[in-house]
């Protein structure tokens, strides 16, 4: 038996660039959306999950990747299901339609965290998961930790501001792909390119006040992005892999 969940939207103005492409922050913006509607359907919202168990749910690394670029007004379909309630880690699996075709697919990886003291908690205390997972759907992409190149350099240092909270009052997982996409200077990115695929690992929380150093590292069609405070303590790292746009 296998269970999923879709979500469908219109990608609107605000969800692409000057260069009508879905912009990074959007896509992981919709695909956790549809994590958040799945989890309610499934009876694993946060709401059921703080009240019963004093947990909360926490997005520790998210990957997607485009085969094009997502356009205005494309009628996008994310199909989501998760791996199964073992271990530490729970995986949530996506497929991406545009305008009924696939275009893309997505992984995430989520723990969760006590309210009180953040410690994480074994997906296997929570029996709502149970029987819920997407079977033959699931994938087998694992999300590890990205391998950090030796050569990165400082491109900004970047407030944390009140604009990029959220509920939780720290910085909005969405907010690093713009970090990541701003320090690479995607505004020139030339126009037959495009950002086909992103992975970040979210490593600590951000709240506004604090001042990340934003660095990086390659050229051409793969870029490395890293955001540490002023600490030296690394809080998020991106990997960024560009394509050609076909016609």
């Amino acid at each position: 038996m296998s269970v999923f969940f879709e979500h469908e939207i219109r990608l609107n103005g605000l969800d692409v660039d000057g260069r009508d492409q879905c912009k990074a922050s959007a896509m992981l913006n919709h695909l956790q959306n549809a994590a958040t509607l799945a989890a309610e359907d499934g009876g694993f919202s946060r709401e059921v999950l703080v009240e019963r168990y004093g947990a909360f749910w926490m997005l520790a690394r998210s990957w997607y990747r485009l085969s094009r670029p997502l356009r205005y007004e494309d009628k996008l379909t994310i199909r989501t299901w998760h791996r199964g309630g073992r271990g530490a880690i729970m995986y949530r699996d996506y497929d991406i339609l545009a305008n009924g075709q696939p275009v893309g697919e997505a992984v995430s990886g989520w723990v969760l965290a006590s309210v009180d003291s953040h410690k994480l908690v074994r997906l296997s205390a929570i029996p709502e998961l149970e029987g819920t997972g997407g079977g033959p759907l699931c994938k087998t992409m694992t999300l590890a930790k990205l391998r950090q190149p030796g050569d990165l350099r400082e491109a900004e240092r970047r407030p944390m501001r009140y604009s990029d909270s959220d509920l939780n009052g720290h910085v909005n997982n969405t907010r690093y792909a713009d970090f990541a996409c701003d320090a690479v200077g995607m505004e020139a990115l030339p126009q037959d390119r495009y950002l086909a695929e992103l992975r970040i690992g979210y490593l600590a929380e951000c709240r506004p006040g604090e001042v990340l150093s934003i660095q990086t590292s390659g050229l051409g069609d793969s870029r490395f992005v890293r955001g540490i405070d002023e600490q030296g303590k690394p809080r998020f790292e991106a990997a960024l892999f560009f394509g050609e746009t076909l016609g």
